[in-house]
């Protein structure tokens, strides 16, 4: 698996402008057009092309430093999960360092009509589900091809037209002239919104826009060890475009159902562990939840309220592929509010001979659960 970071040539705590630069360096250097074509120069110009739309993003950038390629929807072996391909790197490099006007809305693929709008759903799992991955499959609402006129927009036996305003390029050049010369700008035609047809006599299905409604079942391949700050991106799963354009994305925001059980922290869960005080002061064996079914821990004797134990390879697993997190077993001594008449007979015995030490200094001060955890096993 690359390091976004070494095949930008940046170091990890590079600023924007440092990643943009080296990014525009590399694209110029390996774009193929200057390469004759090469297959290879294509494959690198495509690499670095994915790096830079992952470090230009805060948030993007914040989920790779901490999950790795699985964290922003990619990774290894292709496919919906992992699919970047060419057109997608011309995009970007087009979008900050070349273009016509600088359109914004709707993405055009590589024959130049205008790419249909991604689709954004919300796919709710459950703890257990995270923790082995799971395929789920979902139903969404997309605009497919019309059947009645094949995706053309026109009347069936007809075709759509070169529009005569743009001749076919969808887009008009504005002469504007200013104190310091004449400007040429580039804008989308307005007579045919940038497609560089027109549909002279529509289609009545669709009404000339090539695109009708449909409901659809999508199967999603959830990895394990996702979070609700993860999504997956299935390329060309999304609406088409009209009369005809490419396919936009299907964009899955995973939303992790919270587990009572447990608090999560990453990879790392949490279980609060009730025990009685003659389980605390002679030690025992206990039985406790993990997301994979029961486990059975150990006790010590003497061992203190807020102590916290560790089953190692209990947690989830981690999204870059390296093994799995823990499980916490914070114990709290249980004090019972009513005793029977045995228990209160043992328990002044008890506190006629028990010899609590001092509490020690420092032990007041409040700091954060889990960095008080890291602090103690690291």
């Amino acid at each position: 698996m690359s390091d976004f970071y070494e095949t930008l040539g940046v170091p990890r705590d590079a600023d924007a402008d440092t990643i943009k630069r080296a990014y525009r360096r590399l694209a110029m250097e390996h774009h193929p057009d200057r390469n004759q074509g090469s297959s290879e120069a294509q494959e690198e110009f495509k690499k670095i092309s994915r790096a830079y739309e992952v470090l230009r993003d805060p948030e993007k950038r914040a989920a790779y430093d901490r999950y790795g390629e699985r964290g922003v929807g990619g990774g290894p072996g292709g496919g919906a999960y992992g699919g970047f391909d060419f057109s997608d790197a011309l995009d970007i490099f087009m979008r900050d360092f070349g273009g016509f006007g600088g359109f914004e809305g709707g993405r055009q693929g590589r024959s130049g009509r205008e790419a249909g709008s991604n689709i954004r759903v919300r796919l709710g799992l459950t703890l257990a589900e995270v923790a082995t991955g799971v395929t789920k499959t979902i139903r969404v609402s997309v605009l497919e091809n019309c059947e009645s006129c094949d995706g053309s927009g026109a009347t069936p036996g007809g075709a759509p037209v070169t529009c005569p305003a743009c001749q076919g390029s969808g887009q008009e050049r504005i002469a504007q002239r200013s104190v310091f010369g004449q400007f040429v700008s580039v804008t989308q035609c307005r007579r045919c919104g940038g497609d560089g047809r027109i549909v002279e006599q529509p289609c009545v299905t669709c009404r000339g826009d090539g695109r009708v409604r449909k409901e659809r079942n999508v199967d999603v391949e959830v990895p394990a060890g996702v979070g609700s700050d993860n999504y997956l991106t299935m390329r060309g799963q999304g609406n088409m475009g009209p009369r005809g354009g490419p396919p936009g994305d299907l964009l899955v925001l995973f939303e992790v159902e919270e587990d009572g059980r447990f608090i999560r922290d990453g990879s790392d869960l949490l279980y609060d562990l009730a025990v009685s005080f003659g389980q605390a002061a002679l030690g025992d064996r206990v039985e406790v939840p993990t997301v994979d079914g029961a486990a059975t821990i150990t006790i010590p004797a003497g061992i203190q309220s807020g102590t916290v134990l560790r089953l190692r390879g209990h947690g989830l697993p981690q999204l870059d592929g390296r093994g799995r997190g823990d499980q916490m077993i914070r114990v709290h001594v249980w004090t019972p509010e009513r005793l029977t008449p045995q228990q209160e007979e043992v328990m002044a015995r008890l506190r006629d001979v028990e010899d609590p030490p001092p509490v020690p200094a420092g032990s007041r001060e409040r700091k954060g659960f889990w960095s008080r955890v890291k602090e103690a096993f690291t």
